[in-house]
């Protein structure tokens, strides 16, 4: 879908710091996060918030409550005049709530919309489907975050397989699949120079309610781990004869992350002169059966072609990268350098909690464009069901 008109205000794309599941945010709804880091946001860039007029919330994990979607955080958010859609499209959520809001713009439907996304793996929901038929009644029942990690209905496979089964068709070695994730580990740590700097720029950090009135920062993603080319050779892989080990995958994990988008000439007022990242396009792809890793590729190719782009007239990348066979696909099927692609992390590192990840990835691309001062972007990353989502964004200081 090529775009015209949206825009995200430089300083308006955030995200809260992502936690392992079972960590520092497994208590919280992903709901009060999402509220509680898109209200601290607004509130220290200090953006009227009653220009906002429709809100998209992407969410692909049932919290309590959560059957309300977006009105409830529009209220909780004091936005008491506004509605609109709850979307969930597995880890391509963050690349459909854009679209969604982008087309608000460009229609004249609505001039402010915020899209905001929140997950959290953590306690994820048990469904229990009544099954009267059943010898004695017992019901049905399916685990809403580990059951689709373990195998997609469609195919019969696993997540991780599909990672083995690319790996296999193109012949990628261990050896490579660990020198990538070696080095998004080492971009990850330069994100992290001089005290977070690089971060501190879209980070906002989380305040987890506990007892008695106490309140937990989560400031900093936890979690992560620290590794090296040693360790990683000293892990045996996820599957028997595989070459993707614990090492060179994600892991599940809990988060929020949002942006304000609009027209262009209301992003530069937000922004107060700082400047713009226009939207150029949307884009969604889905590959052959159980090759999840190859989707960004197509879809990448789908928003280039829409915004009347090649690869070659893109400056940075980011992924979101389950597995480090994503990127290997990625930069040998389109020749885009490794070491342009997530110059400072990327999901493989810091976990996906589904729905906000690719937001995440979004926000840090504007950050890294705006650093080199300005260029065209492109995000784009995989989900469930063989699929992804692709955004291009120019960044204009």
């Amino acid at each position: 879908m090529k775009l015209d008109k949206a825009a995200i205000p430089l300083g308006l794309a955030w995200s809260s710091p992502f936690a392992r599941w079972q960590g520092p945010l497994a208590e919280m709804s992903s709901l009060d996060l999402a509220v509680d880091v898109t209200a601290r946001r607004l509130a220290t860039a200090g953006l009227d918030t009653g220009r906002i007029d429709g809100l998209v919330l992407g969410m692909t994990v049932p919290q309590p409550t959560s059957f309300y979607g977006a009105p409830t955080v529009a209220a909780r958010l004091g936005l008491d005049a506004v509605t609109g859609p709850m979307i969930a499209q597995a880890c391509a959520t963050s690349a459909a709530i854009v679209q969604a809001a982008a087309v608000q713009i460009e229609s004249g439907a609505q001039e402010v919309t915020l899209a905001v996304a929140a997950d959290r793996t953590s306690n994820g929901p048990l469904l229990i489907y009544p099954s009267a038929s059943r010898p004695g009644g017992a019901p049905v029942t399916e685990h809403w975050v580990l059951d689709p990690m373990r195998q997609d209905p469609a195919t019969g496979q696993s997540m991780l397989d599909t990672g083995e089964n690319v790996a296999a068709d193109e012949g990628y070695t261990r050896q490579e699949i660990d020198e990538v994730t070696l080095l998004r580990y080492e971009q990850y740590r330069a994100a992290l120079a001089g005290d977070r700097a690089f971060q501190r720029r879209y980070l906002v950090e989380a305040h987890v309610p506990g007892r008695r009135g106490a309140v937990t920062v989560v400031a900093e993603d936890h979690g992560v781990y620290d590794t090296s080319a040693e360790g990683l050779a000293k892990l045996a892989p996820a599957s028997p004869d595989g070459v993707i080990t614990y090492g060179s995958q994600t892991h599940p994990a809990d988060g929020t992350a949002g942006m304000v988008v609009t027209s262009a000439a209301l992003a530069r007022e937000m922004s107060g002169g700082a400047g713009v990242a226009r939207l150029l396009a949307v884009a969604f792809a889905r590959v052959e059966p159980a090759r999840m890793p190859k989707a960004p590729v197509p879809a990448a190719r789908a928003a280039l072609d829409d915004a009347g782009l090649d690869i070659t007239d893109i400056d940075l990348v980011t992924t979101h990268n389950p597995f480090a066979v994503n990127d290997l696909y990625f930069a040998r099927r389109t020749g885009f350098p490794l070491e342009r692609m997530n110059p400072y992390g990327s999901s493989l590192i810091y976990g996906h909690p589904q729905g906000p990840t690719g937001a995440r990835a979004i926000a840090e691309l504007i950050e890294a464009l705006r650093e080199r001062g300005g260029g065209r972007g492109l995000f784009t990353g995989c989900a469930a069901g063989d699929s992804a989502g692709a955004v291009v964004v120019e960044v204009t200081d």
